[in-house]
């Protein structure tokens, strides 16, 4: 079985590519499965929206997840994903049995995304450092990891998606490149906040660089997170 783990930041198109994989016959999709984890655990439930209800609805303890994700499960491809920064007080040993890939966006597109829902949003909110944090974690254990870009995903979907396939040796099935539009069963509970956009399109978007002014708010954590995203990049197929 392989067992896909995307450590993603939020408003990286790491929906779209969870609904991408949905279209597989040989592949179940788990949406943010430690999100409560990460919830009760930090003071992000004080201002994420809907983390009263995440909280009450998924199983809270970080190690029950793991063993969930490490069990049996109907098909021989599994992907679940994840918010790189919700795995918080967790033995990283798991990762060993695991496909990780990692899911970047250039913080000029992300920030302003995300801080429609969120404000004023910290380091620790929108996954950079986490990304690095766990990409030097694993390559000092010699775990490979795979690195994909939302802007070159959106560009180019069908040449990204298989080469991604072929990196961790499935098929590529072209199944991948559309969907219905609507919600999904696997969503999460908080699709109402956050996955309006994915509901509405039928396929991986073209790429459109944002038109409207940086907002002036955000600006310092754009300059803490632009090397963090051009470290990333780098790796990135």
């Amino acid at each position: 079985m392989k067992r896909i783990c995307l450590w993603s930041g939020p408003r990286n198109i790491s929906t779209a590519l969870m609904y991408s994989f949905a279209q597989r016959a040989d592949t179940t999709v788990f949406d943010e499965p430690l999100y409560a984890h990460y919830l009760s655990n930090t003071s992000a439930k004080e201002y994420h929206p809907g983390a009263i209800e995440i909280i009450a609805k998924m199983e809270k303890d970080g190690e029950k997840v793991v063993e969930m994700m490490l069990g049996d499960h109907d098909t021989p491809v599994v992907f679940f994903k994840h918010m790189t920064h919700h795995l918080i007080d967790l033995d990283y040993s798991f990762l060993n049995k695991t496909i990780n890939v990692f899911l970047t966006r250039d913080p000029v597109d992300m920030l302003p995304s995300f801080a429609k829902q969120i404000e004023t949003p910290t380091l620790r909110d929108v996954g950079y450092k986490a990304h690095l944090d766990l990409l030097e974690h694993l390559e000092k254990l010699n775990i490979e990891v795979l690195v994909i870009d939302s802007k070159r995903l959106q560009s180019d979907p069908e040449n990204i998606l298989k080469q991604f396939c072929q990196k961790i040796d499935i098929p590529f099935d072209p199944n991948m490149l559309s969907w219905k539009a609507g919600p999904r069963k696997e969503d999460g509970s908080w699709a109402k906040y956050w996955y309006k956009n994915v509901h509405q399109s039928t396929h991986f978007t073209d790429y459109k660089a944002k038109t409207d002014p940086f907002p002036e708010s955000l600006k310092e954590l754009l300059e803490t997170c632009k090397p963090m995203y051009q470290e990333l990049l780098k790796r990135a197929i």
